[in-house]
């Protein structure tokens, strides 16, 4: 017997799916949802509510201000220039 939650969610994500595929998603669905009633038995009071399980740090450097290279330094490797700048392909239409 089709889902109708597993026909409408291949109709919103405009999958079609063949009988033995609606049913694996089924299943899938159902251990999914399963799971997530699990999950809501779960005594979380008192618990602090995070963004990640782990204590995240950035790893990128300080934005500072650096001298840039010269014009002729950079454009040197430029397969096209023109002037003092890169010359590119025209991507809009006039």
């Amino acid at each position: 017997m089709p889902d109708p939650n597993v026909e409408h969610l291949a109709r919103l994500a405009r999958l079609d799916l063949s009988e033995a595929e609606k049913e694996r998603m089924r299943a899938q669905l159902d251990a999914i949802l399963t799971y997530i009633d699990k999950l809501r038995q779960l005594d979380t009071e008192g618990v602090e509510p995070t963004s990640h399980a782990i204590p995240m740090v950035n790893v990128m450097r300080e934005d500072e201000a650096r001298p840039c290279l010269p014009a002729g330094a950079m454009l040197a490797n430029a397969p096209e220039r023109e002037g003092d700048f890169f010359r590119v392909p025209k991507i809009i239409e006039e």
